[in-house]
């Protein structure tokens, strides 16, 4: 069944929509989310401030927006990541090839990957639903540790993530399907380190801290997520 086709207006205001966000996201670029200006982003459209309003009522409106698409491309990118992996791929592989998905993804576009990851946006509250758009990008972690094996060293986490999802009913529900089978606490826990693994690494690289220190960044992250897969005995 053929979708309902659009009016000029509406294709219009997406349009402008649009338009607008790839203003900020330059301005994002250019000087982080401290340059992101309505009043700025307005003159560029060609439109006042109060009809930039009318498509979005204020600034955390418009990063809320670009949060919730940049989420939704890094997803994007790991899932692509997961599906393109050989059938038979050891746990390990897929761990490596998952996090270098997100390092590719955060290398090409900097500004964005910090504006999810990074220091926090003063006095800005994002919405529950961009909750759903950070599991989206840690799921595919999951189904890696089914059948792990977790050292004494990350044993603490596997019991505070399996605590968490015994006493929260909407976690357990989110994770269950992605552990594959295992458990539900390991999976979490796996999943998390890797995400803490992989920010501490990407996060450093991106912003510049890891200049002239001599190492290469994709090298790092995957002695990092080596070092995991080996606390959780995967192959």
């Amino acid at each position: 069944m053929a979708g309902t086709a659009q009016s000029p207006r509406a294709r219009y205001r997406e349009q402008t929509r649009a338009e607008i966000k790839e203003i900020a996201l330059r301005q994002l670029a250019e000087g982080g989310t401290a340059a992101v200006a309505l009043t700025r982003i307005a003159k560029e459209v060609g439109l006042s401030g109060p009809a930039l309003y009318r498509y979005f009522d204020s600034r955390d409106a418009l990063l809320t927006d670009l949060i919730r698409d940049a989420y939704a491309d890094l997803a994007a990118a790991v899932s692509q990541a997961a599906d393109s992996l050989p059938p038979g791929a050891s746990p390990r592989a897929r761990l490596r090839a998952l996090a270098g998905s997100c390092r590719g993804w955060a290398i090409a576009q900097p500004h964005r990957y910090l504006l999810i990851e990074g220091t926090p946006v003063p006095g800005y509250a994002a919405p529950p639903d961009t909750l759903d758009s950070a599991r989206a990008v840690l799921g595919p972690f999951l189904p890696v540790f089914e059948g792990a094996a977790p050292s004494a060293a990350v044993r603490p986490v596997v019991e505070q993530m399996t605590a968490w999802a015994e006493a929260d009913a909407a976690v357990a529900q989110w994770a269950r399907p992605r552990a594959a089978g295992g458990s539900e606490g390991v999976a979490l826990a796996g999943a998390v380190l890797a995400w803490a693994h992989m920010h501490g690494s990407i996060g450093l690289e991106v912003s510049g801290q890891f200049n002239g220190m001599g190492h290469d960044g994709d090298t790092l992250l995957t002695a990092q997520i080596d070092s995991l897969a080996d606390a959780f005995s995967l192959d």
